[in-house]
C-alpha cells in the first residue's frame, strides 16, 4: 500500500472544514485592516530564500526541499511565505509605484525537519505583508490584527515583543555580542560558533539548553537602540496599551529569519504542550532592497495553521445542507431533477435509492444534514414534499411551489 510521505498529512473532510473555518476568520480580519489576497507559486528559485531568509538560518542550512529541475534550475519548495510575496511585489514593479500595498496569503510551506506535534514537513501558514508604510502605527496594526484573530478563535496567547533596532543599533549591538561570544567560545555549541561568523544575533534563537543558560548574561539589543528605534519601540508599547493588548518585552526575541529590523513579535500558546509560537513577525525594511527592488518599508506576520488546529481540536459539528430522498423507486428521477435545481442555491445530498422513511432519516442524521426532504406516493399526487428540520425537529408538508421560500 502506498502511504503519504513522512511529515505530510491528508486533511479529511472534518479537518479540512476546521482549516477552512480558521482561514475564513483570518481573511475576514485581514480584509477589515485593508489587506487583499495574493497567490504566489509553491516553487521558487533557491536563491530567493538564500538571499532573504539568510545562509545562517536553519531553514536554508538544513531544512529546504531543494533540487535541480529538468532544465538545470536550482529550485526549492517555499519554506516560508514572505520572500515570495516580496519577489512578486518587485516583479510587478510595485516597489517603483510609491504606493502602500497590503497583501494576505495562505497555503502550504515545506521544510525537511523532524515531524512532531504541530510541526510537519508540509504545513500551512496564513500571513500578511505590508509594503511602503514605515510608520510604527502599521506595526501596531499588524499586532492588533493577529490579536483579533486569536480573540475570534477563542485562543489564549501571550504576546512577546522586542526591538531589533535600525542599522546603526544593530552594528553597535553585534560588536558587543561578538565580544561576549568570543569570551564564551569554548562553552557554546558548534551551531552557535557557525552562527557567530554568519549572523551573531541568531545565537539567541538557539534551542540548546546549555547555550540558553549562557545567553542569559549576554548583552541585550534594547541597550543599543538608536534614538529613532527607541522612540518607535516606546510608541509601539503605548499604542498596544491604549488598545488593551497585553504584552511582555523579551530582549532575547530575534525571530528566526535574517531580514527583520526594529519591531519583532511572537504570540505564544501553552495549549499544545510546551510553549510554542503560534504566530510571529515584525518589520523588514531592508528585504525589498536585498532582493533587487527599490528600497521600501516592509512589515508582516505569519501564523502556523496546524498549531492553531491542534489547539481548537475538531471543527464545530453544525448541521448544514439538505438531504433529499424518495420512498418509492418511481420517484427517484423526480427528486434527482429537483435536487439538481436546488443545488444552484443550496448544498444538497440526494439519495439515489428508495428506502423506508426511518432509514432515510438515519442516513440524513449520519450526513449531519439540517433539512430533510422526502416524497412518497401521497406527496407526489398533491405536488407536495415532506419537510423536517433535523435541528429544531419541526416537521410539515409543504407545497413544492413554496419550497425555496421555506429553505430561505
Amino acid at each position: 500500500m502506498i502511504t503519504a510521505l513522512r511529515g505530510m498529512k491528508d486533511m479529511l473532510p472534518a479537518r479540512a472544514k476546521l482549516y477552512a473555518q480558521i482561514i475564513k476568520t483570518c481573511e475576514e480580519v485581514a480584509k477589515n485592516y485593508g489587506y487583499e489576497q495574493i497567490l504566489t507559486p509553491h516553487l521558487e528559485e533557491t536563491a530567493l530564500f538564500k538571499r532573504s531568509v539568510g545562509e545562517s538560518s536553519d531553514i536554508v542550512g538544513k531544512e529546504m526541499y531543494q533540487f535541480e529541475d529538468k532544465g538545470g534550475n536550482d529550485v526549492c519548495l517555499r519554506p516560508e511565505g514572505t520572500a515570495g510575496v516580496v519577489r512578486a511585489f518587485i516583479e510587478a514593479k510595485l516597489d517603483r509605484a510609491n504606493v502602500t500595498k497590503r497583501c494576505f496569503y495562505h497555503g502550504s510551506m515545506f521544510r525537511y525537519e523532524r515531524p512532531q506535534k504541530g510541526r510537519l514537513r508540509e504545513f500551512h501558514q496564513f500571513g500578511c505583508e505590508c509594503f511602503g508604510e514605515g510608520s510604527v502605527y502599521e506595526d501596531a496594526s499588524i499586532i492588533l490584527m493577529v490579536s483579533e484573530i486569536f480573540n475570534r478563535l477563542n485562543i489564549k496567547t501571550t504576546l512577546k515583543i522586542n526591538s531589533l533596532g535600525d542599522e546603526s543599533s544593530m552594528k553597535s549591538y553585534k560588536e558587543k555580542l561578538v565580544k561576549f561570544l568570543d569570551e564564551n567560545d569554548d562553552r557554546i555549541c558548534e551551531d552557535c560558533k557557525r552562527r557567530k561568523l554568519l549572523n551573531p544575533i541568531r545565537v539567541l534563537d538557539c534551542k540548546v539548553e546549555s547555550c540558553q543558560e549562557i545567553y542569559k548574561n549576554a548583552p541585550v539589543i534594547t541597550d543599543s537602540l538608536s534614538d529613532e528605534a527607541q522612540a518607535d519601540f516606546e510608541k509601539l508599547q503605548e499604542i498596544l496599551t491604549a488598545n488593551g493588548v497585553k504584552f511582555e518585552i523579551d530582549t532575547k526575541l530575534v525571530r528566526g529569519l535574517d531580514y527583520y529590523c526594529k519591531t519583532a513579535f511572537e504570540f505564544i500558546s501553552n495549549e499544545i504542550g510546551s510553549q510554542s509560537a503560534v504566530a510571529g513577525g515584525g518589520r523588514y525594511d531592508r528585504l525589498v532592497e536585498y532582493l533587487g527592488g527599490r528600497a521600501s518599508y516592509g512589515v508582516g506576520f505569519a501564523m502556523g495553521v496546524e498549531r492553531i488546529m491542534e489547539i481548537l481540536g475538531e471543527a464545530e459539528d453544525e448541521r448544514d445542507g439538505v438531504y433529499l430522498c424518495a420512498l418509492d423507486a418511481a420517484n427517484v428521477d423526480f427528486i434527482y431533477n429537483l435536487g439538481s435545481k436546488l443545488r444552484k442555491k443550496y448544498p444538497v445530498e440526494i439519495s439515489y435509492e428508495a428506502k423506508k422513511l426511518q432509514k432515510h432519516l438515519q442516513n440524513a442524521d449520519n450526513k449531519n444534514a439540517k433539512i430533510f426532504l422526502c416524497v412518497g406516493e401521497n406527496e407526489m399526487k398533491e405536488n407536495k414534499i415532506w419537510y423536517k428540520n433535523l435541528e429544531t425537529k419541526d416537521e410539515k408538508t409543504i407545497h413544492l411551489d413554496d419550497l425555496e421560500k421555506e429553505l430561505g
